[in-house]
């Protein structure tokens, strides 16, 4: 009888690595497209005849479809469920990329590209509120690790599995090859994952009593989004890289190509790492030293030996990585239960901003000053101001934690 009666309890516990790893075969579906299939750019800007400022914007619009759909994807995850969101952003990003497949101009393909992206920042946030949901709290950082270390080997993947397909039926069939990954991972997460009970409890009740936008009624809510500043200097160590690499040590495209994809390979050793630490240790006190390390990072780009500077591109573009997935479940201790949704959204509106915005800044530092030493001190500086707004949060969730729990033995004792 005592098992019998401890079965059921233990089950759900148990049940959480299954909703995990169908979560995590969702990332994957997204990522490969997602980062994988820049080997097909140059056949896409050739099939539409695109400029290079035009290729510029069909690239860019990643960061803009961000600012706009990220907050809405988490109050949707918050009123509706991550898994009903999760599954309608992926069946729009799979259309996106059929659409492009077939696309027959510029303004078609841009108009797909867009869809594809805004499927993918909805489902994207909602992998991370899955996450947050269904880990248990003392594995959160691992689980994070882990999913990020598949999204880099998910990125490792894309680009061969495109290529693949490219050279041996074209560029329009590997897109299409990226949709059927899509709807493979769609109908995975759609079969083995299931949203805890008392969440959903919690999305029927909570909503209505405080409603969709409760969280963003705290004035601490709004310095998140400034935490994209974490993966600032990695968005743009991986998209700066061939200019550098081309104007500073006279590499080419394959080269710099592989330098990326050493960066990547790192990343999947780096996250689940980055991860133990965290829930080995404080979380925050963990993310704060990971941007302790960017900082001597970001001022050896300076340097004008070769393998100093691939090390420090591989380290910057792997921390940032990491410092990503480790954002989600740090963040959630800030506040507690339904309002998770929500400030995964605003997380994913601050990379949204910087990953836009850390490129840009790079290159009107590059044009102004005429060379990319300015450019990596700036980001030296940048790595600073996110260690020192980590410790600044480390410190207002630690007080509301205790306010917390000293209200709650307040309770208990009247009760």
């Amino acid at each position: 009888m005592m098992a019998d009666n401890a079965g059921p309890a233990l089950a759900p516990q148990k049940r959480w690595v299954v909703y995990y790893l169908a979560t995590v075969i969702a990332m994957m579906a997204l990522q490969m497209s997602s980062l994988g299939f820049s080997p097909l750019l140059p056949a896409i800007q050739a099939d539409f005849q695109m400029s290079f400022s035009q290729m510029g914007l069909f690239t860019g619009i990643y960061g803009l479809v961000a600012l706009v759909v990220s907050i809405p994807a988490g109050i949707l995850a918050k009123q509706y469920g991550e898994k009903r969101i999760l599954v309608i952003g992926m069946a729009i990003l799979a259309l996106g990329l059929f659409g492009l497949s077939m696309a027959e101009n510029y303004g078609q393909g841009l108009t797909a590209r867009a869809l594809w992206i805004f499927g993918y920042r909805l489902a994207f946030v909602c992998v991370m509120t899955a996450i947050a949901l269904t880990a248990p709290s003392h594995l959160k950082g691992r689980a994070m690790g882990v999913l990020g270390a598949c999204s880099a080997l998910a990125t490792v993947l894309g680009a061969p599995f495109c290529a693949g397909l490219a050279e041996a039926w074209g560029w329009r069939e590997a897109v299409m090859g990226f949709g059927g990954m899509t709807i493979v991972g769609l109908i995975v997460f759609s079969m083995f994952y299931q949203q805890r009970p008392e969440v959903m409890e919690a999305a029927r009740s909570g909503a209505k009593s405080q409603g969709a936008f409760s969280a963003f009624k705290y004035p601490i809510v709004w310095t998140i989004p400034l935490l994209g500043l974490t993966n600032a200097g990695g968005f743009a160590a991986t998209f700066f890289l061939p200019s550098v690499l081309k104007a500073d040590f006279n590499l080419d495209a394959s080269e710099a190509a592989t330098v990326i994809s050493m960066s990547y390979i790192l990343a999947i050793a780096v996250n689940p790492l980055c991860g133990y630490l965290a829930d080995r240790f404080n979380r925050w006190m963990v993310l704060a030293g990971m941007m302790v390390l960017m900082v001597p990072a970001c001022l050896a780009m300076t340097s004008s030996n070769l393998l100093v500077f691939e090390i420090s591109a591989a380290l910057l573009i792997s921390l940032g990585l990491a410092s990503t997935n480790q954002l989600y479940p740090t963040i959630a201790e800030l506040m507690r239960g339904r309002d998770v949704g929500p400030l995964m959204g605003i997380t994913a509106l601050g990379g949204g901003i910087f990953g836009f915005l850390g490129p840009q800044a790079l290159g009107w530092l590059r044009d102004w000053s005429g060379g990319f030493h300015a450019g990596w001190y700036t980001l030296t500086g940048v790595a600073i101001f996110s260690a020192a707004l980590i410790l600044f949060l480390k410190n207002y969730a630690e007080r509301q934690n205790a306010r917390l729990a000293a209200a709650g033995m307040k309770q208990a004792a009247v009760s």
